[in-house]
């Protein structure tokens, strides 16, 4: 269920407009899990169904929205993150050598985790908090984000404003859908962990000690 309905998303959309989106967008961006692309699809219905909403701008709110939120999540995760797993990240079975081989995966795969992690139910509210506790560049980071930021605007504002009520029918299945793939594609990587777990290791190792020697 969804913390705000499409009743009261109509309400806010007719009341604040612009900062409705950019807000929620922006705290779902965040790691609230909150239905950002809920209230972009429904301001882009409402920009083509009623006057007061301009799809150029609603694309922007969610736009801006989504990137200034990451940018959000990502700080603190850098911040906080890594401080806050090395002390009490064994409660959940995180040791030294784990948080060495999340950092290693970010540092190969981050680009795409950052990029298409925007169009993937939960994990739009995860990505940047992940990426920022896994060090991920922040230069590459502001980047890639920016640029899943404004697709995601753009695909999902342009497909209410096209498509009217019936984007509704499309875009919960898809998101759930590359949820489901993600979910898939992670029992894959996991099999394929537990098979060359200390060789993933001994490189996570070497390229975390190599990256801060660089740093340092």
């Amino acid at each position: 269920m969804h913390i705000v309905n499409p009743a009261l998303a109509e309400t806010l959309l007719a009341t604040y407009g612009y900062a409705a989106i950019f807000a929620l967008v922006m705290l779902e961006s965040a790691g609230i899990p909150l239905p950002g692309e809920m209230i972009l699809v429904s301001a882009s219905i409402y920009a083509s169904t009623r006057r007061g909403l301009d799809i150029r701008f609603v694309i922007g709110a969610a736009a801006a929205g989504a990137i200034f939120g990451d940018n959000i999540g990502f700080w603190v995760g850098r911040t906080f993150g890594q401080r806050l797993l090395t002390r009490w990240g064994y409660l959940i079975g995180l040791n030294e050598r784990k948080l060495k081989l999340g950092q290693y995966l970010f540092m190969q795969h981050g680009g795409k985790i950052v990029f298409f992690g925007r169009f993937v139910a939960l994990l739009r509210a995860l990505a940047a908090i992940l990426a920022g506790v896994n060090r991920l560049s922040p230069l590459r980071f502001f980047m890639l984000n920016a640029v899943g930021g404004i697709v995601w605007a753009s695909v999902f504002g342009l497909g209410g404003y096209l498509l009217g009520e019936g984007v509704h029918r499309i875009a919960a299945p898809i998101g759930w859908a590359a949820l489901a793939l993600a979910l898939v594609a992670g029992f894959i990587l996991w099999r394929f962990f537990k098979s060359h777990e200390e060789q993933l290791f001994a490189d996570a190792e070497a390229a975390v000690s190599k990256a801060s020697q660089q740093r340092s």
